[in-house]
């Protein structure tokens, strides 16, 4: 007799669950071994990471099977009655669940993604998708299993549900506890990681620099639920603000192309160096958490704050009217690596399947550089992780490799233990004998604050402190790395991810975009400068590369601010946008008129009226490039 049929019913059918998607993702494996590469451990780690996936699943099809069952022996019911319908209910779903996994082999095989929202594009001429499924044999193979192994769990099932039940004389507030216990097993089963900063992504199968093992351990079932909701977002809908045709030729105008370099896409331009005179000069890239620029006493901040990034900007090249694409991290690191805007509130980083961007990476790996991202905090949190994987970073270090007694926040590790944990890290880079890129997002600049007890801040202020401690680490690791053999032959390169909202005089606080860029390579660049121009954050690839003198096909709307000037940069806050140029900024909000205003004097007068020319062509200046973006994003024209 059995007094806990509700935990060994839900246990038994969370092993046949797990046996069945196994199998399916052992199908998939070998229908596309020849991409699995040999290395063993990194095979098995795909599959358990699948396991994980596939536990997401099963716990959301079986927590309401669970409570039903645990309420009805808490409070002595029979549950005979309801079993019968309970077991249709968890076949129906399990098989649905199979199906989909069945059908995903076909499907990842053809376009090398797995199962999601996207198959359904074609549901517009469902006469051709039938013909086509029905004149290609290699759909049905995929049929045969399916039914098998749905048969088996069917064969199973009837035999689970068959346990015999007692009457549990155990008190309630027994059974009650088991209850709870069991279905915070089921909830920590349900998101898939313990750690506090992000559940399940699928970003959190991206753990290789191998693609398709990278994608083996993804459910499909996952992917197409998270896609589903992931379209009714509002923050995902793509934008129309301006007729396609009309945007292309504009932008194209903008940036001198006459003719695309491919005609693949529109925006695409060869930019041609002579690499024979360049040694390949490593790159370090820091991305600044919330470094603004009105932090810096450069730009006038009395306070003292940023020592160290003053001095620097008297080495180096320094550009004074730099903005960020948009207000967050996740904008700030794509738009520094791929040199396109933020689109309000889409999140490009989240993509079911990973767009592959031509990036700083992608380039720079094409060209025989190793690639690696550190980053203080979970590397799953706004699915970094899973996203440079996909864009060409071969290696990423976060939360996960760091001991956790260095682990003070939710942000991960202090900016200083970041930098000292990563110059052996650059030193093995340097002995591989290749040119390194290597890319920091840092995180102490951001609540929760952390300052170590070893760093002895000035202010008072505990916000203040934690920008002391931010430019005090910055500091550390210059004077680490100018200690190393590989310093004289790279190029530093600072930047924010954004800034920070300290001055607020409209509706767009520039304190939030305006950024510190700075290149800084003392036995590179043989002269300091100060550079006025108006430039964005999606400008950082290609001024880099100009500076690396690296050929190079640029399929983005970044510019070299060495070489090319752009009359206007926009900037993106999430429900609106402005438009700036060294004096004047244009804030357009949806269904309100637009503003704009002579910043540099903080005059909160509304000048549109009186320069409604200017104020027009800003606007149609930022709606063209916003608009070009969402174009050949939805057109797979990203990718050279």
């Amino acid at each position: 007799m059995n007094k806990w049929y509700n935990i060994k019913i839900i246990a038994n059918i969370y092993l046949l669950a797990l046996s069945i998607f196994f199998c399916f993702r052992l199908l998939l494996f070998y229908s596309a071994y020849d991409k699995a590469g040999t290395d063993m451990a990194l095979i098995l780690e795909s599959f358990w990471i699948g396991e994980r996936f596939d536990i997401v699943i099963s716990g959301y099809f079986l927590i309401l099977p669970f409570t039903l069952l645990s309420v009805l022996i808490i409070y002595n019911k029979d549950s005979e009655p309801y079993q019968k319908s309970l077991f249709y209910f968890i076949f129906i779903l399990f098989t649905i669940a199979f199906l989909i996994c069945a059908v995903d082999i076909p499907y990842f095989n053809q376009f090398f993604s797995r199962f999601s929202m996207n198959a359904f594009q074609w549901m517009d001429n469902p006469v051709f998708v039938f013909k086509m499924i029905a004149q290609e044999p290699k759909y049905y193979m995929v049929l045969l299993p399916f039914l098998i192994l749905d048969g088996l769990f069917y064969w199973r099932l009837k035999k689970i549900f068959g346990f015999s039940r007692d009457f549990n004389p155990q008190k309630t507030w027994i059974k009650t506890s088991v209850f709870v216990f069991v279905l915070l097993l089921i909830f920590i089963g349900i998101r898939g990681r313990v750690q506090q900063k992000s559940p399940i992504r699928v970003g959190t199968a991206y753990f290789s620099d191998n693609a398709f093992l990278n994608q083996l351990g993804l459910n499909p079932v996952f992917t197409l639920m998270r896609s589903f909701f992931d379209s009714l977002d509002k923050r995902n809908q793509s934008i129309t603000l301006v007729n396609d045709q009309e945007a292309i030729a504009n932008v194209q105008q903008y940036l001198h192309i006459d003719k695309p370099y491919d005609q693949k896409s529109p925006i695409s331009r060869y930019v041609n160096y002579d690499t024979s005179k360049t040694p390949p000069y490593n790159v370090v890239l820091v991305i600044m958490e919330s470094m603004s620029a009105t932090k810096m006493g450069r730009q006038g901040n009395p306070y003292g704050l940023t020592p160290f990034l003053d001095s620097l900007a008297n080495h180096c090249y320094y550009f004074e009217n730099v903005y960020t694409a948009g207000i967050h991290t996740f904008n700030g690191i794509f738009s520094t690596l791929h040199s396109f805007p933020a689109l309000f509130n889409q999140h490009p980083m989240k993509e079911i399947n990973p767009v592959k961007y031509n990036g700083m990476a992608n380039i720079l790996r094409g060209k025989g550089y190793s690639t690696t991202f550190l980053l203080t905090h979970d590397g799953q949190f706004d699915n970094v992780e899973g996203f440079l994987r996909g864009n060409d970073f071969e290696t990423i270090i976060s939360q996960a490799n760091y001991p956790s007694s260095e682990v003070k926040t939710t942000l991960g590790v202090p900016d200083d233990y970041l930098f000292r944990y990563s110059i052996p890290v650059i030193n093995t880079l340097h002995a591989s004998k290749k040119p390194f890129f290597v890319s920091f997002m840092t995180g102490s600049d951001h609540g929760p604050f952390y300052v170590p007890e070893y760093f002895k801040p000035k202010s008072e202020d505990r916000a203040f402190k934690t920008v002391e401690y931010a430019d005090w680490s910055l500091r550390k690791f210059i004077n680490m790395a100018s200690k190393q053999k590989w310093f004289d032959n790279t190029i530093f390169v600072f930047v924010a991810d954004h800034g920070n909202p300290m001055r607020i005089f409209y509706d767009i606080s520039l304190d939030f975009h305006h950024t510190p860029f700075i290149i800084y390579a003392p036995k590179i660049l043989k002269e300091n400068k100060v550079f006025d121009c108006i430039g964005g954050q999606i400008d950082v690839f290609p001024t880099v590369m100009g500076i690396l003198k690296q050929s190079y096909v640029n399929n983005t709307l970044g510019i070299d601010l060495l070489r090319e000037k752009r009359p206007y940069i926009y900037i993106n806050d999430d429900d609106k946008f402005g438009v700036l140029d060294k004096e004047h900024l244009l804030i357009v909000k949806e269904n309100s008129p637009s503003s704009l205003f002579k910043y540099r004097k903080f005059n909160k007068k509304n000048y549109k009226n009186a320069y409604l020319p200017l104020a027009n062509d800003m606007e149609k200046y930022a709606k063209s490039n916003m608009q070009v973006f969402q174009y050949i994003s939805l057109k797979n024209k990203i990718k050279q």
